[in-house]
């Protein structure tokens, strides 16, 4: 009997045969493991109306998982702040952080389907990046993802998005993100 072929996402496929060795000749790297990967994609949605109603976390919390396929953390307040009528170990948003497999499959899903999605887009900002290759981004509308079903949506978020690389170099990391057709401006 055959051994199972293990699956592989699309853009790991690519990244594998193409990506990684124009990437090695681009910046003339000596070896493989050199070459700027991707780590993890980290996604945030802050819902800041959950000080009215602490219920609307629910809703936000199962987009994100439809979104992400894995289940999020609900991220809660550290301390009182009275100002915002926000108290102590209050729910106020969600965060999943993706790796692997599920890492690339969301990278491409984003690129490929919710980037161009997204109204009155003319392309990612290319200074992004913080300093240490990692690149951010903010969405302001969840429901340009196809897992989100729009006319069961009572509410629609905002996200944060966060990609981060194995490299220190803002440039080597740009560059790995056009090899995954980030849309960038130039």
């Amino acid at each position: 009997m055959a051994e199972a072929q293990a699956y592989q996402p699309r853009l790991k496929t690519h990244y594998n045969s193409v990506v990684r060795d124009a990437l090695k000749e681009k910046f003339n790297l000596a070896n493989t493991m050199q070459v700027p990967a991707l780590e993890k994609v980290v996604l945030n949605m802050g819902i800041g109306e959950t000080t009215q109603d602490t219920k609307k976390i629910n809703s936000a919390f199962e987009d994100l998982q439809a979104i992400a396929g894995q289940r999020p953390v609900i991220t809660r307040a550290r301390n009182s702040i009275a100002g915002f009528k926000v108290r102590e170990n209050m729910p106020l948003g969600v965060k999943v952080t993706l790796r692997g497999a599920r890492m690339f499959e969301f990278v491409d899903r984003l690129v490929t389907i919710a980037l161009p999605r997204v109204r009155d887009f003319r392309g990612l900002n290319p200074n992004s990046f913080d300093g240490n290759g990692n690149f951010a981004m903010g969405l302001k509308e969840h429901i340009v993802f196809p897992e989100i079903n729009y006319d069961k949506v009572d509410t629609i978020w905002g996200m944060d998005i966060i990609v981060c690389t194995s490299t220190n170099d803002d440039d080597q990391a740009r560059e790995l993100l056009r090899g995954f057709n980030f849309p960038f401006t130039d």
